[in-house]
């Protein structure tokens, strides 16, 4: 949760139009959009391996 709210503060403060609000859950109905559009490429037994389908070996568990 912090790194979630340490990426909204740099999001946020590195923006030039501030009249729209962005919150901790901004960040996550985008994470999950991106989830849905790539759906289709999820697979594996646990949450590891989807997690590598989706975002490769190289990922560390974060």
């Amino acid at each position: 949760m912090a790194a979630l709210a340490t990426l909204r503060r740099r999001v946020a403060a590195e923006r030039t139009d501030k009249t729209e609000r962005i919150t901790d859950n901004t960040l996550i109905r985008i994470a999950v959009d991106l989830l849905l559009r790539h759906s289709h490429q999820i697979s594996g037994n646990t949450e590891a391996e989807m997690r590598r389908s989706l975002l490769g070996a190289d990922i560390n568990n974060q």
